[in-house]
């Protein structure tokens, strides 16, 4: 079961649920894993692919469409080359996480209650905890995790991420 998937760019949308599908079987128990590689994949779930999974798998598309939008790490919305999670349980909020989160939408030049960007470089969204209460607040950028942030630590972090892009260039 440690095959690997073609990259999205590698393939089309059917060829990469196949091959999801041969990795994991074709019941119904191999849903969820089929729509975390789609998820990893391209980092969201785009619907035309929940229609092949439900083909691939003989299911109803509703039980497919049921499945994605049950769990809140499924996305059926496009996300940004950086998804940026900040925690706004107790602890953080408390130790003020929500300034930090106003700070990275300024940066980023989110406006109108939108969560990623028109670029596609950055979603941004608050979680009701990230489990790292002894750090709060927490900020996560594509999982990996940044403790006792404020407002000018994340700017500088996010300033650091676009140098380093610049420089992949």
């Amino acid at each position: 079961m440690n095959q690997t998937l073609v990259q999205p760019e590698e393939h089309n949308g059917i060829e990469f649920v196949e091959q999801s599908a041969a990795k994991w079987g074709k019941d119904a128990s191999a849903l969820i894993p089929i729509l975390q590689d789609i998820q990893t994949a391209y980092r969201y779930l785009p619907e035309q692919l929940l229609t092949h999974v439900a083909t691939a798998l003989e299911l109803p598309p509703a039980s497919v469409y049921g499945v994605a939008t049950f769990y809140a790490q499924f996305s059926l919305d496009p996300k940004g080359k950086y998804l940026i999670k900040v925690c706004d349980g107790t602890a953080c909020h408390v130790r003020k996480s929500m300034p930090v989160y106003e700070a990275i939408r300024k940066r980023v030049k989110l406006v109108d209650g939108k969560s990623t960007t028109d670029d596609m470089q950055y979603t941004v969204e608050t979680v009701s905890c990230l489990g790292a209460c002894g750090l709060a607040p927490v900020v996560t950028i594509n999982d990996k995790v940044y403790g006792q942030m404020t407002p000018d630590a994340i700017t500088t972090i996010i300033d650091m991420l676009e140098e380093q892009a610049e420089g992949e260039v």
